[in-house]
């Protein structure tokens, strides 16, 4: 493990994993045999969807009867949650290092503040091996609960400097998304690209990239909802999270003091 003011750097075998924890504790590199897998950028890479996902109708959600409004960074909408603008800390001051299992880790966390209306806390945990980059969220209240979302939003390169990535999936049902890119409530047979739509997959998220000739990447998780987002020519975007766009307003699963809200994900690869 190296480590600067700005940046946190893991490996295990060939994998090497660069962590920003002042820039939303976004993964700014991940690269496998010196190949790099995610889309290089300030805003790209990798970054956590914290304390919600995707948009919120309005920038508005309601907790009882308290209506709280986010910033409408993505007007008319607040989209992504407040964690990726935020400067995250360690909670060791080192990485964990498992030399004789070719294991790295590391973990970080961040106080809710304002503009998110409530008081807790939220953890990243990275463990890296050669083969696996597994990722986890907790968001924790100690007092008022709360509504809360979590999830990730890695931008994956289209092209790796052969065939463009392929996509394969099976999702029980795809979020119908509005004109004004919110699901409608209403759940339709997937449908074919290009997406930026969340679809539901109750046994776990389950999404495969394949480059071919060259590398396929599994991406796995326990969450039933995924958002898919090929929109752009230069990335792919598989985004496992723990609700559906809005979902603080149309599906709440909320952090209470005994329970938190907890998500992981794991992405797998292999050469071909």
């Amino acid at each position: 493990m190296t480590s600067s003011e700005e940046s946190i750097r893991l490996a295990a075998g060939n994998a090497e994993l660069t962590i920003n924890p002042a820039n939303g504790c976004r993964i700014s590199s991940l690269s496998v045999d010196g190949t790099e897998l995610l889309r290089q950028g300030e805003r790209y890479g990798c970054f956590p969807m914290v304390p919600w996902v995707g948009r919120i109708d309005h920038g508005q959600f309601r907790n009882g009867g308290a209506v709280h409004q986010m910033p409408l960074n993505s007007p008319p909408h607040a989209i992504h949650g407040t964690g990726r603008d935020t400067a995250w800390r360690r909670v060791r001051p080192r990485a964990d290092v498992d030399e004789s299992e070719q294991r790295s880790k590391a973990a970080f966390t961040y106080d809710l503040a304002e503009p998110w209306p409530y008081t807790g806390r939220v953890t990243q945990t990275f463990e890296l091996t050669p083969d696996s980059l597994s990722l986890a969220l907790a968001v924790e209240t100690y007092d008022t609960s709360f509504p809360a979302q979590a999830g990730w939003h890695p931008w994956f390169r289209r092209n790796l400097g052969g065939a463009d990535a392929r996509v394969d999936f099976t999702a029980e049902w795809q979020e119908e998304r509005g004109d004004d890119h919110l699901p409608t409530g209403r759940r339709i047979p997937p449908r074919p690209g290009p997406w930026d739509d969340c679809f539901g997959m109750p046994d776990g998220v389950d999404v495969t990239l394949t480059w071919p000739e060259q590398l396929e990447l599994k991406v796995a998780s326990r969450a039933e909802w995924v958002v898919l987002y090929d929109e752009q020519e230069e990335a792919v975007c598989v985004e496992p999270q723990s609700g559906p766009p809005n979902g603080l307003n149309t599906a709440p699963q909320f952090v209470t003091p005994l329970e938190p809200l907890e998500v992981a994900t794991t992405w797998s690869w292999r050469r071909l």
